[in-house]
């Protein structure tokens, strides 16, 4: 496999394939995708191996693929990722694979692509760009993924389920606790319980205003506006989905919150600022101790999972984090990309399903995420694409 990463300014199901011409197994089949995440840090980083890891496992069987992999240096910097995909354009890639930093901004150069002929793969998202010309749709609803955040914040707190002192509920090591799951639990919850689930807590948002922000904020706060006992304060702090932003908007809610419960950072990155601005201040609370209520001590939320928030769910200095299947986005990104330059018609949308990770379920996601096997030989033998 060829790939490459630098910077400008940087399982469920099986899939299925359609059936097409056969051409000469011992010819290598050349395909370059084109990928542009909106940074280059810890979740993009994790999809970014996966896409190669696929393009591995495609060149055991017949493939030449070639990641092309480049990215802005920061989320906010715009006409950056746009420059990036005008030269995967005038390169004449295969394939385009865009993690957009924000949607209305590449909707000019996807009406490029397009009229090059160059098919276009949208991770990160699973709503329709209005008026875009996209091949498959790779990703997960934010506003969704932020609502399992927030039950199991409801459950740290009081309510039923597997973390906190409410009422344990008994789940399989392998069950997926996705939104149907915490739906179905929180389901007509008898009125003491509901009472039992008091906390006062924080935001760290994203990119204020942007499209990704606004819907996990929305999420989120749909389900907490359900339970009075639960209290966030302040404003949302914006730290454009950036490490050291978080931390300092985690300094400064700590230093005006004496009594502060809980802090939930919309993304991973933000979220690891701010584990490490309440573990600095002494006041990170961590898994398996009893939750406590009316204290300094902080329980950090978040989403995204990458290998290095599992690492610090494990250690239990993160209580809880939304997966939003980084493994997956470069696992069948790949996939359906090669599946397109050869002719072929990927799936349209595929869904990760985020679910939540905590202390005891956290090694299901990483070192090692259970991936499915994608059948490259029947690829190759059915692939229209030429040498």
């Amino acid at each position: 496999m060829r790939s490459s990463f630098r910077s400008t300014t940087c399982a469920a199901a099986v899939l299925a394939f359609g059936t097409f011409g056969a051409m000469a197994q011992d010819e290598p089949v050349s395909v370059t995708i084109g990928w542009t995440p909106p940074d280059i840090t810890g979740v993009f980083k994790t999809a970014t191996d996966f896409f190669e890891k696929s393009a591995a496992e495609a060149n055991k069987h017949g493939f030449d693929v070639e990641i092309i992999a480049r990215s802005p240096a920061t989320h906010t910097a715009f006409a950056d990722q746009v420059g990036i995909i005008e030269d995967f354009i005038q390169r004449r890639v295969d394939v385009i694979a865009i993690s957009p930093s924000e949607v209305e901004v590449i909707k000019p150069v996807l009406g490029k692509a397009a009229e090059a002929g160059i098919p276009v793969i949208i991770v990160n998202l699973l709503e329709p760009i209005p008026g875009a010309t996209v091949a498959s749709y790779i990703g997960f609803d934010n506003m969704l993924a932020a609502k399992v955040t927030a039950y199991a914040l409801l459950d740290y707190f009081g309510g039923p389920g597997v973390l906190g002192s409410g009422r344990t509920v008994e789940v399989a090591p392998d069950q997926y606790l996705d939104l149907a799951f915490w739906e179905n639990l929180y389901k007509d919850l008898p009125e003491d319980e509901k009472a039992a689930i008091k906390a006062r807590g924080t935001i760290i948002e994203g990119v204020a205003g942007g499209f990704f922000s606004t819907a996990r904020l929305n999420g989120f706060n749909e389900v907490l506006a359900q339970f009075p006992g639960v209290e966030v304060v302040g404003n949302p702090c914006a730290a454009d989905w950036n490490r050291e932003k978080g931390i300092r908007c985690a300094e400064d809610f700590l230093q005006a919150n004496p009594q502060l419960d809980f802090i939930w950072a919309a993304s991973n990155e933000m979220g690891l600022g701010a584990m490490i601005a309440s573990e600095a201040a002494g006041r990170l609370e961590t898994a398996g101790t009893t939750p406590t209520v009316g204290d300094a001590s902080v329980a950090v939320f978040t989403n995204d999972v990458t290998p290095e928030s599992v690492d610090r769910i494990a250690e239990g200095k993160m209580i809880a984090e939304t997966t939003h299947g980084f493994a997956d986005w470069g696992w069948f990104g790949t996939a359906f990309a090669v599946q397109l330059a050869c002719g072929e018609a990927p799936a349209a949308t595929f869904d990760i399903r985020p679910r939540i990770a905590y202390q005891a379920n956290a090694r299901l996601f990483y070192p090692d995420p259970v991936l499915p096997v994608i059948n490259w030989d029947e690829i190759k033998a059915n692939c229209k694409k030429e040498g």
